[in-house]
């Protein structure tokens, strides 16, 4: 680049920044005397309250002005914080591109937002997910089109620019003929850890601008190997469809099933970085205790269950596990439902005030009339029926007491309706082992009956699908079984996102949700493969795909430290020589992990780095944050998350989970890798 074309560049930067601090104060200014509006309409509306017509009109009249007043404040707070965030980086990327027909090319300056001087004006910069930004992310100099509103725009790019602008001020300034200049991404992969997930808008590649800007496909699932980006793949994916239907599509209505809430702290901020508000985020595992809660006292979540695994759970316990979350045992459970239809039920004639219903009357009602409705809410429908002819007869209002009264002669028809009691039979129907005998706040469930158990409640109850959330988004789909895709399936009737990675099951066999998800939703899949891993170094991707046997991951040639292979006598000594060749790494130190097996090993590797005087932070299943420095944790709680050194403490003992943990653990390291198996 000539001296004249950088000048160019710095005077077109600081014009735009000039622009941005010139709306930053208009918009400053536009909140400030909204606000002062807000409070006129509160100080009205007290002081003319009673005055105001007798109908209400003009109350509803105040009151619609003032949401609508807020509203509008709120949404330039939004644009507020988006102008502070481009006055550190306005833009990253130019695209050249001269029309079919047109004489001169015209320059797209492509950033996180939309910028225009003015309301309505032509923009200065173009929101990354534009659809003439799709020109800086799928193509090189040469013929190009996207795909406007008004229909497919042709022509050719003629020049293509990448920037670094970091404080307001150029870092660096050139033209590529690529789409995403491999020196760009070495910078940014080569850059020291953080502990927050990065945005990926400057970086991203073609094949995951495809998955990003997908809108055609209800149910998107996304196998990614560990690097490969899946995660901000998704989440840039919901900021692009958030911006693509704006009209019909709120952060309210997404939420992400997520591992544990260190993960969703990890991931929180993407959405704000990219002009969304912050979207739910939720443990399947908790959503699941909360239904059950008026059932059982206490349920055992995921990370119990893997723990018990690692102390050596026997092959009928791991057996009996899996197949209580299998297709078979749902079957299983049909099977018992059908049957309980008449084991359940003891009718009897109804006698209220003089009005009757014959035995035969309440059973016709309940096995024709509302064969639909779940078994232990039909009873509900029959009630309603009998109490609206009752009504209607005898012309008169039934009263709450009466009502309650009746309820309970509808209900006594139910042997039971415990839902306890009910999954005990079924237990004892398929030959399992039933669970205790006492009463509900004696009642604790292992993991492996917490989802059986609440699939049997929908069924028996019926669970309406939440039609509050419009796009749901599973992470670490590896993980879930079956039984509880079936479950989602029937809670939420909504487009989807679902992604993981088979390697990184958390069983002693991985598994490939793959096979059977095309059964549970049908025709509406789509199934798209990521191969290239650009998290790790060379080195430690290829050691960690010899852990798996992966063989056609497709590596990012950045290169590093060879793995360090390390063995000590004890875990104190492999804390100890862990430690001491993680600090012998040059460069990259501002987040580092000693991952441990085991809750109670990474309690020890805590307790010794005390001793040692070494500061750390401690992750456990309660933990809500990640923090910088170096962090001891579980390699289950660790997944998803990135460090740029971690080292991996391990006894060789040939355990259930030992090849999986290995593998996490490996991929969690950006630039440096301690392995330490100690005796």
């Amino acid at each position: 680049m000539t001296d004249t074309t950088y000048r160019n560049e710095e005077v077109f930067l600081n014009q735009i920044l000039d622009k941005l601090k010139k709306r930053l104060s208009e918009v400053s200014q536009d909140i400030y005397e909204g606000q002062k509006d807000i409070e006129n309409m509160h100080e009205y509306y007290w002081e003319s309250y009673t005055e105001m017509d007798e109908y209400g009109y003009e109350n509803f009249d105040n009151q619609q002005a003032l949401f609508q007043q807020m509203n509008a404040n709120q949404e330039k707070l939004l644009f507020k914080h988006r102008i502070r965030r481009m006055l550190d980086s306005p833009y990253f990327g130019r695209v050249d591109f001269l029309y079919d027909g047109d004489d001169e090319p015209e320059r797209f300056y492509i950033g996180i937002g939309n910028f225009a001087e003015r309301t309505g004006a032509v923009p200065l910069i173009y929101d990354w997910r534009a659809p003439v930004s799709g020109l800086f992310y799928d193509y090189d100099q040469g013929p190009a089109s996207y795909e406007a509103p008004g229909g497919m725009m042709e022509g050719e790019i003629t020049s293509k620019w990448q920037y670094k602008i970091r404080d307001g001020k150029m870092v660096y300034a050139f033209e590529s003929d690529m789409k995403i200049d491999d020196e760009i991404l070495q910078q940014e992969l080569g850059s020291s850890g953080d502990v927050q997930l990065k945005n990926i808008v400057r970086t991203i590649q073609r094949e995951q601008n495809a998955i990003i800007r997908n809108t055609k496909d209800r149910i998107l699932v996304i196998q990614g190997a560990a690097g490969s980006g899946k995660t901000s793949v998704a989440l840039h994916r919901i900021a692009y469809l958030l911006y693509h239907d704006r009209g019909h599509l709120k952060s309210s209505d997404i939420l992400i099933l997520s591992p544990n809430s260190v993960f969703s702290d990890y991931i929180s901020h993407i959405l704000p970085e990219l002009g969304e508000e912050p979207i739910r985020e939720m443990s399947f595992d908790l959503f699941a205790y909360r239904e059950l809660r008026d059932t059982v006292e206490d349920c055992e979540d995921r990370y119990n269950q893997i723990e018990r695994m690692l102390g050596g759970m026997d092959e009928e316990e791991q057996s009996r596990f899996r197949r209580k979350q299998s297709e078979d045992f749902v079957g299983e459970t049909e099977m018992f439902l059908a049957l309980l239809e008449d084991e359940l039920m003891n009718f009897r004639a109804l006698e209220f005030k003089g009005f009757e219903k014959t035995e035969q009357e309440l059973i016709d009602l309940f096995y024709f009339k509302f064969q639909d409705h779940p078994l232990l809410a039909r009873m509900d429908a029959v009630m309603e029926y009998v109490t609206d002819e009752y009504e209607t007869l005898r012309d008169r209002t039934i009263s709450e007491e009466e009502r309650q009264e009746i309820r309970e002669k509808f209900y006594a028809m139910y042997e039971t309706t415990d839902l306890y009691e009910l999954y005990n039979r079924l237990l004892e129907s398929c030959g399992y082992p039933t669970l205790p005998d006492v009463p509900r706040e004696q009642r604790s469930l292992a993991y492996e009956d917490v989802f059986p158990m609440l699939y049997l409640k929908y069924r028996l109850w019926g669970r309406g699908a939440r039609r509050n959330i419009r796009h749901l988004v599973v992470d670490e789909m590896q993980d879930y079984s079956y039984l509880q895709y079936t479950i989602i399936k029937e809670l939420f009737n909504c487009k989807m996102t679902i992604l993981g990675d088979w390697a990184q099951t958390m069983d002693g066999e991985t598994q490939d949700v793959l096979k059977f998800l095309p059964g549970i939703f049908g025709k509406d899949i789509r199934t798209i493969i990521m191969k290239k891993s650009y998290r790790n170094t060379a080195e430690i991707a290829s050691y960690a795909c010899g852990i798996t046997g992966v063989k056609d991951l497709e590596l990012f040639e950045r290169h590093g430290e060879p793995v360090a292979e390390l063995c000590a006598e004890s875990l104190a000594d492999a804390v100890r020589k862990s430690h001491e060749k993680l600090a012998a790494f040059g460069g990259h130190k501002e987040t580092a992990a000693i991952l441990t097996m085991s809750e109670e090993e990474a309690k020890q590797v805590c307790g010794l780095l005390n001793e040692y005087g070494i500061a750390h932070s401690y992750i456990d299943r309660d933990s809500s944050a990640f923090h910088k420095g170096l962090t001891v944790t579980t390699f289950y709680l660790a997944k998803g998350l990135e460090f740029d050194q971690a080292a991996c403490i391990y006894k060789n003992d040939g355990g259930a989970l030992l090849r999986q943990a290995k593998y996490i653990c490996a991929t969690r390291a950006l630039h440096e890798l301690v392995m330490c198996e100690y005796n």
